[in-house]
């Protein structure tokens, strides 16, 4: 069993949408996806409801944090496991999730996301890398104010 997912853009079933999709057998839980999202925001990507650029450089960026495993697919959602008893499927617009369908199990909150974020980061090529400061700084704003106070 893996932690799978798939991530798409905005459809009304993603098994009969003709949308493409990102399979992950790895990393499949909210958490991970998030961060993988918000690598690529911080990034400047555009996104995957803009063009097939934003797809591509979500691939990129997934597969090079797992590497030359066969755990990052592309494909029609019609041909990829939606309802995959695991996480189901993220509907993104830009770089956010707005809706999920197939969820079969609670949100997945277990890595922290400055820790993913860095993480994600050191598996990219070098001259790729974002600075730990924009890492920082972006999650430092996501803090709510009540946190900054203790």
């Amino acid at each position: 069993m893996g932690n799978r997912c798939v991530i798409t853009t905005a459809c009304d079933d993603a098994m009969t949408s003709e949308n493409f999709g990102v399979y992950l057998h790895w990393n499949g839980g909210r958490d991970s996806v998030e961060a993988f999202l918000a690598y690529c925001k911080l990034k400047g990507y555009r996104s995957p409801d803009s063009d097939c650029y934003g797809w591509a450089r979500l691939c990129q960026v997934v597969g090079n944090y797992f590497g030359g495993e066969t755990s990052v697919g592309f494909e029609l959602c019609t041909c990829l496991d939606c309802d995959n008893w695991d996480n189901g499927v993220y509907i993104i617009e830009g770089w956010e999730i707005v809706d999920r369908q197939y969820i079969k199990r609670g949100e997945q909150h277990g890595h922290n996301l400055r820790s993913m974020l860095t993480e994600i980061n050191q598996y990219q090529p070098v001259r790729e890398q974002l600075e730990q400061k924009v890492i920082d700084d972006y999650c430092a704003a996501l803090r709510p104010a009540t946190e900054d106070a203790t």
